[in-house]
């Protein structure tokens, strides 16, 4: 069975936007990484320079939905497309914090939306969750046919259908997991530069499976199955997908991203030190000179 891990933000600015995460919506840096060049499974974007990973959620990565914040130093903005509706979060905690900092927020059908540095959007409902329960409820992106991402994700992903009207379906691998909902907007999904990435992982089996169903289905695999490298860390095989409406799809083997992804709070000191670096001495200037 497969397991919702994560989903992945290309970020333009850390200073800000670790304020937002951990100040306002009240999350933990579980584990940051910096690399010296660009990714083989384009996990940072199209980039070949130097960038890095910060992993951040309300608890460890084994029982939790985290954000992964890719920052590639060089690179100061990114458009925003139509894909991305929206990750919605049970936290009356964090909408507490918002109204305490007087970070911008409006309140839409009883739920309360804001918005993260880069204008990605959070729907925060009004109400605590359980501690034994994981606050990140689900990930929205857009749909421009809903029956042909039912017939993707259903038909050949084998996620489980947990509720469907005739503008929204929301799937899943397991009912105690972050959900994924699409929503249909009727013209074509447009990525812009801002595009994400939603990750999950399978037992290291069952990848050349769903390669096999999407080669003999005609869907695009982005990267074919490889194994990536983390200095230090535990390597991981993945094979990055694309949907009918070209969101990018990340299947990671669960034995090895279990290593990979244990938790190691003291590298939030890493980002840190770099975020202040690059206040003394401009994102240019780190690019050179950080090894």
């Amino acid at each position: 069975m497969g397991r919702a891990l994560h989903f992945v933000f290309k970020i333009a600015e850390r200073k800000l936007t670790a304020k937002f995460y951990r100040e306002i919506l009240g999350m933990k840096v579980l584990r940051h990484e910096e690399f010296s060049e660009g990714c083989e499974a384009a996990c940072n974007g199209p980039y070949a320079n130097r960038w890095s990973k910060t992993m951040i959620g309300y608890g460890p990565e084994d029982s939790h939905f985290v954000i992964e914040l890719t920052y590639n130093y060089g690179i100061n903005y990114y458009q925003l497309g139509n894909d991305f509706r929206g990750i919605t979060i049970r936290s009356k905690e964090a909408i507490q914090r918002a109204k305490a900092d007087g970070w911008p927020m409006k309140e839409e059908n009883g739920k309360f939306v804001l918005e993260a540095p880069g204008g990605y959007k959070y729907i925060l409902i009004d109400e605590s969750q359980p501690q034994d329960r994981d606050p990140v409820e689900k990930v929205t992106l857009s749909s421009s046919n809903l029956q042909r991402s039912i017939d993707y994700w259903k038909g050949i992903l084998k996620l489980k259908i947990y509720k469907k009207n005739e503008k929204s379906v929301t799937l899943g691998f397991d009912e105690d997991q972050a959900k994924l909902e699409f929503e249909d907007i009727g013209v074509e999904v447009n990525h812009a530069k801002a595009y994400g990435r939603i990750a999950f992982s399978i037992p290291f089996e069952q990848q050349p499976e769903i390669q096999k169903n999407i080669k003999e289905s005609g869907n695009k695999i982005l990267t074919d199955l490889i194994t990536l490298e983390t200095p230090g860390k535990a390597s991981v095989r993945v094979i990055i997908l694309a949907d009918p409406d070209n969101h990018e799809i990340c299947f990671v083997d669960d034995e090895g991203f279990r290593k990979l992804s244990v938790t190691d709070y003291p590298s939030e000191k890493i980002l840190d030190r770099f975020i202040l670096k690059e206040e003394k001495a401009g994102p240019d200037e780190i690019q050179k000179t950080s090894a």
